[in-house]
């Protein structure tokens, strides 16, 4: 499967006590407009849960066809912040 975003985080590779984790320094670090593709074993509510709560409108999420019917893949985007000079 082919993604248009550069960055793809396999979550359901990393080890459940530090997933979370690695996936919001990666939201963290991408610049504004910029996005990372999602890919789980599940549907991640929980963790857009907590990005919600946390992270209020920094990021925009768009279902996108998984690599085989077991997973669940999502492009995450970040949204500029107001003052946000990457977004002129």
């Amino acid at each position: 499967m082919e993604y248009d975003t550069a960055l793809i985080v396999n979550a359901w590779a990393l080890p459940p006590s530090i997933r979370h984790d690695v996936i919001f320094r990666v939201l963290d670090a991408l610049p504004a407009h910029q996005a990372v593709t999602l890919v789980n074993d599940h549907d991640p509510k929980p963790l857009f849960y907590q990005l919600d709560a946390e992270k209020p409108g920094m990021f925009r999420r768009q279902p996108t066809d998984p690599p085989e019917s077991q997973y669940f893949a999502v492009v995450i985007t970040r949204n500029p912040l107001p003052g946000d000079i990457s977004a002129l």
